[in-house]
């Protein structure tokens, strides 16, 4: 298989769905990014998208309440994921949420791989361990993001990436982690390659 390097500079939106029967054909193959409503989802992808306003950030977390598609290319494609453990929204709304997210993990046949992202200084709550089980269970490869790393220092910073490491083995699947900041570029390159890996197969 040839080596690619998608530019995602041109990644552009290109719509948004309350949830997956409303999302478009189910073909070319799709990367999830989820996380905590203020794990900075929308700030990873504008950080490696380079576009200040591709992915909406609101100050007030867990405003994503759909399921947001953007093309880096033909058939492929970013899907922003709503936030997921923000108090603020309403019970009923959070068990849709959860029921839909399940959904599209398990029966989205395009999905091909799922960047979850997580606060280095507060990783692995149980939404986010949640999480990773479902993604393994369905055979997915992840990365853990562990955005806002130019909150800590360098060591501080390798110690989470390792505390980590060692606490998602007992999951047994395919589970990368990588340090992440938006704000000082660190893990971009990363997450570029990562994501060309998984688009690979389109480019035969």
């Amino acid at each position: 298989m040839s080596e690619i390097s998608l530019n995602y500079h041109k990644t552009r939106f290109l719509t948004s769905a309350p949830n997956i029967k409303a999302l478009p054909e189910d073909s070319g193959i799709e990367i999830a990014f989820a996380g905590r409503s203020n794990a900075g989802k929308s700030t990873a992808l504008n950080a490696l998208t380079n576009q200040k306003n591709l992915a909406r950030t609101s100050k007030t977390p867990g405003r994503t309440q759909l399921i947001n598609l953007f093309e880096a290319e033909a058939q492929c494609k970013l899907v922003d994921l709503p936030g997921y453990g923000y108090a603020a929204v309403p019970e009923q709304v959070k068990r849709q949420w959860q029921h839909s997210l399940g959904e599209y993990l398990q029966k989205r046949q395009c999905l091909k791989g799922v960047v979850i992202l997580m606060d280095i200084r507060h990783p692995l709550k149980d939404l986010d361990q949640q999480m990773v089980e479902w993604s393994v269970s369905a055979q997915l490869p992840v990365l853990i993001l562990l955005t806002k790393a130019d909150k800590l220092s360098q060591s501080a910073r390798s110690k989470q990436v390792k505390m980590v490491r060692e606490a998602i083995l007992p999951f047994q699947g395919d589970v990368q982690v990588e340090a992440f900041s938006a704000q000082n570029r660190i893990g971009i390159d990363r997450l570029a390659a990562k994501l060309d890996a998984w688009f690979a197969p389109n480019f035969g």
